[in-house]
Order: structure tokens, then C-alpha cells, then sequence
């Protein structure tokens, strides 16, 4: 009992150092904490983005020997070399006793670093606060399990749900704390995917920036999906974007999944968003509500393919939150 207390706490340590990496990119961010035999802590790491050492391999290189330690990790090692070397091959070489890990990883190249790990007769136990771990890894855990990234889908309207004036304005339907939140969800993203459309009527740079309209620190990768060519002049021609010439969303999303991009932030319209959700692709939605009336034809949201009030798409409400004087609304579909 004392021993599962000790990983237990190891691993609620685990999963706060991994929230110390980026949210963003192909990895995961995980967490790894080396315990000596009564339970205290000896070392600890975390991934810090790719390319840099996984947790375990950041853990190890803080003790000179790890000969008899439990290396407690909030995924299972990987068991590939990519950037990297195989951290079960690490931690075997290290001479670990025992692995402790939350969750298995889903990879087909990366798993199966449990396996490998108990060949060279290391003890492994899984599952120690799984629950806990795959809320805290979600995201990145959907997207690796079917190869295609977390959708979420945003939108601003007012209260009656138009997104833009009959004269075709849309700027500003919300207030500033309502944009600058937009901009810290593109930066927690990979990837902003906007149509043709959008491009070619506002011109948007889809940067992310900060109060001052500085650059933040990440920037998501501009995808334009649409068969319309994006015009020499476009703003977006400036730095590396993805003209995904086809309408096909699910191949969009499989090859914006081989670029390692497992968060997707749709900002494009009313016909893009749609398209999606249509399609039942959306994981997530943000939507942004200003205490205004518009009236008039143009919806934040067009047909769905829902004729009866039986076929609509049920959302399940996670969090309301005041923006100044807009709420913003993050709902998922039911499950």
C-alpha cells in the first residue's frame, strides 16, 4: 500500500513537470521522476519539445548511477529512434529495476516500450492514475490514436448568431479580450485552417500576437483549404503556409497529421466550419458570443444536413466564460 502511495505521488509530480513542456507538436509532453527504494525522490525530467531529451533520458542524466531506482513516467517509454534514441533502451542501459508509466503509448512506431522493457527483465507497471493522465494528455492521445489532429472549430457571432452585417462586416463583432483570447488559442495550436474564401476577402496574415500586436512566442502553421488559387500579393505568401487544393477535409487533416501537427484551430467561415461539422470532425468548439443583434442572412453556422429538430447535433456545454462583454462558450459533441 505504502509503495502504490509512492508511485501515486510520483506520478501527480510526473504530470505537473510534463505541463512544463509545449502543448504544441508531435509530441507529447511527459513527465518522468526516478524514486529510490523507500520512496523519495532522487531525480526528475520532462520533455521539453522535440528534438530535445525525452523525460526519462532528462531524468537519468541528473544522477550518476540508476542502478536500483523506479523510474515513475506519465507514458510508456518509447520504444523507436527518432530525433531521439528509444528511451527503453536508456532506461535498461541506466539498469533501472522498475518502470512505472500511466498510460500506454498508442504510436505504431512508438509503442511498445513495456514489452521491450520486461524482455530485458526490468518490472513494469501500467495503469497507476491512468484516468488522470488521459484527461491530461487527451488531445494528443485522439490525434495519435486515429492519425488525424484534435479539431477545434471557433467561431464569433452575436447573440442571434450572425457572423458578419448584411453589408458583408464583420470587424469587430467581438471586444478586445475576446480577440486576444483567439490569439492564445492559435498559439496553443499547430495549425489555423481558413478557406479560400477568407483569404481572398480579408487578407488575414493568421499570426498569433499579443496585446501590443507583437508576435507571440509559437505560431500556428496557415493551412488555406480550397480549390481558388491564393493571389501573389496575399499577406499569407510572406511565410511558410499549406495550399490544400482540395475539399476532401479528412485527407487535409491525415497530411496535416504527417507534418506533426496534432492540434487544428478552424477559424475560416461559415462554409469551412460547417463543412466540418457536417463531416463530424470536430472535437471541440470555441465560440464567441457578443451581446449584439444583427439580424439578416448571414449565419455563423449554414446547413448541416439536419432537416428535423431530431437530427441535430448534440453538443455537451464544458465551460461559460465572461470576456469583458462577450461570453465565450467551449462545448464538445455529446458523446
Amino acid at each position: 500500500m505504502a509503495e502504490q502511495q509512492h508511485f501515486e505521488r510520483a506520478m501527480r509530480h510526473g504530470l505537473e513537470l510534463a505541463a512544463n513542456g509545449p502543448v504544441t507538436g508531435g509530441n507529447p509532453q511527459v513527465g518522468c521522476v526516478l524514486l529510490a527504494p523507500d520512496g523519495s525522490i532522487v531525480a526528475e525530467g520532462w520533455h521539453r519539445g522535440a528534438g530535445t531529451p525525452h523525460a526519462e533520458v532528462d531524468a537519468l542524466s541528473k544522477v550518476a548511477d540508476a542502478t536500483g531506482l523506479t523510474a515513475v513516467v506519465t507514458l510508456e517509454p518509447c520504444n523507436h529512434t527518432g530525433r531521439t534514441g528509444p528511451c527503453s533502451e536508456a532506461l535498461i542501459a541506466a539498469g533501472v529495476d522498475r518502470v512505472v508509466y500511466a498510460v500506454s503509448d498508442p504510436g505504431r512506431a512508438s509503442g511498445g516500450g513495456a514489452e521491450r522493457l520486461r524482455e530485458a527483465g526490468v518490472e513494469v507497471i501500467g495503469g497507476v492514475l491512468a484516468d488522470e493522465a488521459e484527461t491530461f494528455l487527451e488531445k494528443w492521445l485522439t490525434a495519435t490514436r486515429r492519425g488525424t489532429p484534435w479539431v477545434t472549430v471557433k467561431w464569433a457571432s452575436t447573440l442571434d448568431g450572425r457572423a458578419a452585417a448584411g453589408d458583408g462586416s464583420s470587424q469587430w463583432i467581438t471586444g478586445t479580450a475576446s480577440r486576444q483570447r483567439v490569439h492564445e488559442q492559435r498559439a496553443g495550436s499547430d495549425a489555423i485552417v481558413v478557406g479560400t474564401g477568407t483569404v481572398l476577402a480579408d487578407d488575414p496574415t493568421l499570426t498569433a500576437r499579443g496585446d501590443a500586436g507583437e508576435l507571440l512566442a509559437h505560431q500556428p502553421l496557415p493551412v488555406v483549404i480550397g480549390e481558388r488559387g491564393i493571389p501573389a500579393t496575399a499577406k499569407l505568401r510572406e511565410r511558410p503556409f499549406v495550399e490544400a487544393a482540395t475539399r476532401d477535409l479528412d485527407a487535409v487533416l491525415r497530411d496535416l497529421y504527417a507534418r506533426d501537427v496534432r492540434r487544428v484551430y478552424v477559424e475560416g467561415g461559415p462554409t469551412l466550419a460547417s463543412a466540418f461539422i457536417a463531416a463530424g470532425l470536430v472535437d471541440e468548439y470555441a465560440v464567441y458570443l457578443a451581446p449584439k443583434l444583427l439580424g439578416g442572412p448571414r449565419l455563423a453556422i449554414t446547413d448541416l444536413g439536419a432537416p428535423s429538430i431530431g437530427d441535430a447535433r448534440e453538443l455537451t456545454i464544458l465551460a461559460v466564460e465572461s470576456l469583458g462583454d462577450d461570453i465565450l462558450i467551449t462545448a464538445r459533441p455529446k458523446e
